[in-house]
């Protein structure tokens, strides 16, 4: 079999490998993705997830924080980790020459991560400060009430860190017994890009499992996130020189035949400096200047919504433009031509440009292969974007859009009466 493009292998321990090889790069990024987060976490473990995150930074039985920053870093190298609702992942990019350097600490981090105490003490302050932080920047803390509003009493709204209550509350022992449940190989899709050869990544990352015996994760409990009932508003009041406005509603889940008509739906909306919220809130009406449309999208479900930071007394207005740029959508039931090609082109154009470092190429087949079980080719990927037509969008309008239950969230100096009055 060629070395040349993608390659995956599933090990006895059910860990999946996925490579790509990018001769022309002097680089190698690897990274460990697990199909663990926030979702799977219930009652008193709120946020366990992220806490891991930051956990598995701190040590091993063999290296001591400072020893895997300086071992990384000496080379030249990066590493991060990043939690969501479904995944975490933690990875590290360095000169080609060490890709083994970068398998050995991941391979450490992920199974023998120490969790001494008194290092579970000293983060648990760092991500109370984490979480004091997102409550003191409003343009982040209204997306996690948007979140909160639209999957009430569900873990898809609930704060990926946790709450102040469970981050204080949750034992050392607790947090072990998650990674043990969760951190098993038949969870884990080790991704590396880069000037790299497959089977040599298979045989390092084979060599550094433990010899220990393993068994699958837990089923996640069927929470039916589909099913739960959004609430229509959600208000934080702040003494803010902004009132900070998310407009949204449950969108499509993350393999939909839709999702890239949905894509070039977001662009055309509020993916630039060109679409139609830009161009109508901020250009014509000087009503913002930071607005955009977002979505997000999970197993079962999804998101979609549209943001603007605006003047307190601009509230009501800036809230009637943004309805009235989705109640058009729905009126008209589509695009125009020359919104549908600039979209298309620039979806296409910004996933060749985003695929230019080995991050970024690791960053793309670990997500699929964990998410999607299969990594497309990126060729088809871009193919599947400029097959979309003004139908398909019609249809996702259709589908998101036009039932027309919206969600409100806003944090400011701004009462409920003032979000009533402006729905």
């Amino acid at each position: 079999m060629t070395d040349q493009g993608i390659r995956r292998s599933t090990l006895d321990s059910g860990l999946r490998v996925v490579t790509e090889r990018l001769p022309g790069l002097r680089s190698a990024a690897v990274g460990f993705w697990v199909g663990t987060g926030s979702r799977d976490e219930v009652g008193p473990l709120a946020g366990a997830s992220h806490f891991l995150e930051h956990l598995l930074f701190k040590g091993t039985a063999t290296r001591r924080a400072s020893e895997i920053a300086e071992a990384v870093e000496s080379v030249g190298g990066d590493m991060n980790a990043f939690t969501g609702q479904e995944v975490t992942a933690f990875y590290v990019r360095v000169p080609d020459r060490h890709l083994e350097l970068a398998l050995s600490i991941l391979s450490d981090i992920i199974w023998s991560p120490a969790l001494r105490a008194d290092e579970v003490e000293s983060e648990r302050q760092v991500i109370l400060e984490e979480i004091r932080m997102r409550d003191d920047t409003p343009d982040d803390l209204v997306h996690e009430a948007f979140a909160s509003a639209l999957f009430p009493d569900h873990p898809l709204g609930r704060e990926i860190a946790g709450s102040i209550e469970s981050i204080t509350e949750m034992s050392r022992d607790a947090i072990a017994e998650y990674h043990a449940a969760h951190y098993q190989p038949s969870n884990i899709v080790v991704a590396a890009a880069g000037n790299l050869h497959h089977d040599d990544v298979v045989a390092m990352v084979e060599r550094m499992l433990p010899a220990r015996p393993f068994t699958d994760r837990p089923v996640r409990v069927e929470d039916r996130a589909a099913a739960v009932v959004a609430e229509p508003f959600a208000l934080i009041e702040r003494p803010l020189e902004q009132a900070h406005l998310v407009l949204g509603m449950r969108s499509l889940p993350r393999a939909d035949d839709d999702r890239f008509a949905l894509a070039v739906l977001d662009q055309v909306l509020g993916g630039g400096m060109s679409s139609r919220l830009f161009q109508e809130v901020r250009e014509k009406r000087g009503l913002a200047y930071s607005v955009f449309s977002y979505r997000s999208a999970f197993a079962d479900t999804g998101t979609f919504a549209v943001y603007s930071g605006t003047a307190p007394e601009r509230t009501e207005e800036t809230l009637s433009v943004l309805h009235a740029e989705l109640d058009k959508l729905v009126a008209d039931g589509g695009v125009t031509d020359h919104e549908l090609e600039s979209a298309i082109g620039h979806l296409a154009g910004s996933m060749a440009l985003g695929l230019e470092s080995s991050s970024s190429r690791m960053h793309r087949i670990g997500r699929a292969e964990l998410t999607l079980g299969i990594v497309p080719d990126i060729d088809e990927v871009v193919a599947q974007v400029e097959r979309v037509t003004a139908d398909d969008v019609a249809r996702v309008i259709d589908r998101v859009l036009a039932p027309g239950e919206r969600t409100l969230a806003a944090v400011g100096p701004i009462s409920e009466l003032d979000l009533t009055h402006s729905a």
